[in-house]
């Protein structure tokens, strides 16, 4: 029995920006993987803004019931941080783009993924 049921095809399911399945050999050069993983930023941004949401919310929760303040206080502050950090990055993105508009360079130039 070599077959294993959990084994699945990622190519299929990760697209680019055409909708196309994306193939490693799309990204000859390291600045092609550069500039998409830069281009979704924000989607990845974001899944490490719920997790640290989740896990603040979690020790805020649990410090609750346990009257400690110390651990009520770190998890304001992971939570706080983590809103921080993805302000900064989504208005870096958003300052990417206005750069781009205004000087016409392509720096996060998805056209080269094609």
């Amino acid at each position: 029995m070599n077959n294993l049921l959990a084994q699945v095809n990622i190519g299929e399911y990760l697209k680019d920006v055409d909708g196309e399945a994306t193939v490693m050999s799309k990204h000859s050069t390291i600045s092609s993987l550069i500039s998409s993983l830069l281009s979704n930023s924000l989607i990845i941004a974001g899944i490490i803004l719920l997790g640290l949401i989740l896990f603040g919310g979690f020790n805020m929760i649990a410090s609750a019931g346990s009257g400690d303040s110390k651990k009520a206080e770190q998890s304001k502050k992971t939570i706080t941080s983590a809103v921080i950090g993805f302000i900064i990055v989504f208005c870096a993105y958003f300052i990417i783009q206005i750069i781009e508009t205004i000087t016409g360079l392509a720096i996060l130039d998805t056209t080269s993924l094609l």
